[in-house]
Formats: C-alpha cells, structure tokens, sequence
C-alpha cells in the first residue's frame, strides 16, 4: 500500500505543466512562470526567430514615418465651395411663418405643370407657407451679428427658435449675403454618444478597454498628423497607407494584446492580408481604369491639389478601411490556435490548423458579411441606383460610381478570407515547433512525438 501513495503528489503538477511544455521534467521549480495568463510564453529560440522579422519591419515602417512625416498640411486659397468655407456658430433667435409669395415676390410663378420635381417646388414656393428665421452669429470677429434665412417650405432643413447652427462666411459676397447657414451644429450630441461609447468600452473590458480607447486615439492621430498631410504634400498615397497602417497596426495590436509572441503571430497574419490587398487593388483598380474622382469631393480634392494620384488614393482607402476588420480576425484566429495547443499539447501543427481552420470558417462567414454591410451602408445611397435605374443592374455596376465601391468590397473581402488561413497556418507552425524546440523536448512523454521528431 505504500508503494501507491507517490501518484497523489502528480496530479497537481500537470495544471502547472500544461501550459507551455518546458514545465516538463522539472514542473514545480517552473511553476512561477505559469501563472500570468493563458498565453504560455514561447521559447527563447522562437522569441529570436520571431524578432528577426519583425524588428526589421518595425524599423523599416519607423524610417518610413520619418521619412515621409510631412510638415503640416499644405495650405491654400480658400475656394468657398464644400468643405472649403470659412464657418462660424450661431443660433436661430427667431423664426416667422410667412406666405411664400410675400418672401420671393419676383419668383415666376407656375404653370401648372406638376408632373415634374421643378413645377412642384414653383408651387409649394407660390402657394405654401415659408419660414424667415433670424440667426445670431456667435463666434468669429462679427460675434452677435444677425442675418436673415428664408427656408422653402419643400426645403429638408427645416429651422427651428434656439437651435445651433453652422453658417458659412463669404467675404468677397454683399454684406447682406456673407453669412449663410449650411448645416446644424451637432457636436453636442455626437460627443455625448462618444462619451457612452468610451464608458462602455472600459466598464466592459477594464484595462483592455482602456488600451483599446488609447490605441484608438492614436490611430486617428496617425491619420490626421501623417496619412492625410503626407497625401496633400505629393507623397505616394499607396506607400503612405501602407506605412500608416503598419504603424497603426503595430501600435494598436501590442497596446491591446501585449508585447507576446501570439499578438505578433496576428501581426504577420496581417501583414501579408494587407501586402495582398496592396497588390490586389494595385491590380484590379488599374485593370478596371478607376480614376478615384467621383463626386464634387473627390473633385473638389483634385482640383486643389492635381498632383494627388486619385486611384492611389482610392486603393489607400482601401487598404486602410481593411485593416480594422483585419486585425480582429487575425487576433481571434491565433488565439484560438493557442488555446486548442494549451488544451491539448500533443496535437501537431497540421491537427492544430484543421482545427483552427474550422473556428475560422464560421468567422470568415460572419466577418465577410459584416464588411459588406458595412461597405453597402456607407454607400446606401448608390444602391437606390439599382432599384431606379431605368437601364439594366449590369449597366449601373459598369458606372465608375457604383463600381469602385463593389471593387473595394470585394478585394477587401478577399484579403478577409485569405488572413484566416494565413495566420491559423503561422499560428500552428509557431506553438507546434515551439513544442519540440530545446533540450524538453525530448522529455515530452506525449504520443512519442516528441522523440520521433529529435534531430
């Protein structure tokens, strides 16, 4: 009977042992380095080999900032159209319903005819009812200046008493018509729901939250202080996208997850999706002849600048609007091959990717649709064109409109689909080799593998 006290103790050595498999032979002098999480660190060796590439690509990706950091965004003439207007604050003070035939006396009345868009807004204008709001100017030299708006009874903009709103300034225009309102003033609700997003984001995920609030913050200043000036300084809008999201993916990957072997498996899985999106859109944007220059935006961008590369910048929107979704499937698909390896250390590099692969399948279902939708929501409007159109679908996807956004989708849905068997393969190669990597190895009492693969 004594001889069958000894298995006991064992038992509670495996827990400290199964999770990275250098605890075997001499579990509990290891057993201190067991206990910081679940993601088990790797061997010294596969550190070195994992550093050898990422290093230099980090450094190259520092270099390209310093390089290409531009000196602030280049300036110019203001145009007065769009986006291009001086703005201020101000607020309605007063508004008056009024006949619209008293507001504009000099409007050539109707014909009669309201068959068509024209003759139903002359009628409205003649017979409806107006508005005359009086809005305050409350930012700016002229600061408590008021100007009248005549609002259209047809108009989508309807103005209302107390409500903030942004006007436009046009100096060179007769004093009367230098202020114009041309949006309302949001920002108070648009902050107030960030402020919940942010609330939500750290009451759920804590620490992670945080770090996730804070990578976003510098993500959105690597767009704003580098990618976009870079661009309207000259530079190549496909090299500056590329670095940029480098830099934002490297950034936000190990500020979110750790400076671990894992989250840098995610970040070669997504460098290679983004290098193939890269050479993709390269590819099917030049062979479909988008030039990028669209709408009074992308025109008004170009007018201002000719010397920015449109399609360049149309595959720059690309390879950035990818690389958000990207990073999440990546991250998920090496996480779930590390925890199939730590729940089962003997399965070998081709059992760990079949079943990492079927984890990534039913992502790749669920992460390709929601691109899609993401994609066909931000451009709802240009679907409205296949259900009006009076020519055929395939004469509408032809139309440069509606075929740069199916082109973006789809290369961007490729590159999806392409990372999750990229880096469920790196991620099995890695914590497989790591299994039999050093001088453990060979003690690893698991399905004799061990031994079978000593060099």
């Amino acid at each position: 009977m004594t001889t069958t006290e000894p298995p006991p103790p064992p038992p509670p050595q495996p827990p400290a042992s199964a999770t990275p498999p250098e605890g075997h032979g001499h579990g509990h002098g290891h057993g201190h380095s067991h206990s910081h999480g679940p993601a088990a660190p790797v061997s010294k060796h596969l550190r070195k080999v994992i550093a050898a590439v990422l290093i230099p690509f980090a450094a190259a990706v520092v270099v390209g900032l310093l390089v290409l950091w531009p000196g602030g965004t280049p300036s110019h003439e203001r145009t007065g159209v769009g986006f291009d207007r001086q703005t201020q604050s101000a607020k309605v003070t007063k508004v008056q319903e009024l006949p619209c035939k008293d507001l504009s006396p000099s409007q050539t009345p109707p014909n009669g005819d309201t068959s068509t868009a024209e003759g139903q807004s002359a009628q409205s204008t003649a017979t409806g009812v107006c508005k005359k709001a009086t809005v305050e100017v409350s930012s700016g030299d002229d600061k408590g200046r008021t100007f009248t708006e005549i609002i259209q009874p047809d108009s989508p903009r309807q103005l209302k008493q107390g409500q903030q709103v942004v006007v436009a300034y046009e100096p060179k225009a007769p004093e009367g018509l230098q202020y114009s309102v041309t949006d309302v003033n949001r920002k108070f609700p648009m902050a107030l729901l960030a402020g919940i997003f942010a609330l939500a984001v750290v009451v759920v995920g804590r620490l992670r939250g945080v770090m996730a609030l804070v990578a976003l913050a510098i993500s959105f200043m690597v767009l704003t202080f580098f990618i976009l000036p870079a661009i309207l300084q000259g530079s190549n809008p496909l090299v500056v996208a590329v670095i940029g999201a480098s830099a934002i993916m490297l950034i936000a990957l190990y500020l979110c997850h750790g400076l671990t072997a894992r989250t840098s498996v995610a970040v070669l899985g997504t460098l290679i999706s983004l290098l193939l999106i890269g050479l993709l859109g390269s590819l099917f944007i030049g062979w479909a002849a988008l030039t990028g220059n669209t709408d009074d935006n992308t025109g008004l961008i170009h007018g201002l600048y000719p010397s920015i590369d449109m399609s360049g910048l149309l595959l720059a929107g690309v390879i950035i609007g990818s690389l958000g979704v990207l990073d999440d499937v990546t991250v998920t698909q090496t996480s779930a091959v590390w925890e199939l390896h730590q729940a089962n250390p003997t399965m070998g590099w081709r059992g760990l990717y079949r079943a990492g692969i079927r984890i990534g399948r039913d992502h790749i279902a669920s992460v390709v649709n929601t691109l899609v939708l993401a994609y066909a929501g931000a451009a709802l409007p240009l679907l409205l064109l296949f259900s009006i159109a009076q020519s055929s679908v395939g004469t509408v996807a032809n139309s440069e409109l509606v075929a740069e956004e199916i082109v973006r989708t789809l290369i961007g849905s490729i590159g999806l689909v392409a990372s999750v068997p990229v880096t469920t393969a790196l991620a099995a190669l890695v914590v497989s080799a790591d299994r039999t990597t050093g001088p453990d190895a060979v003690r690893a009492p698991r399905g004799g593998k061990g031994r079978r693969r000593k060099r």
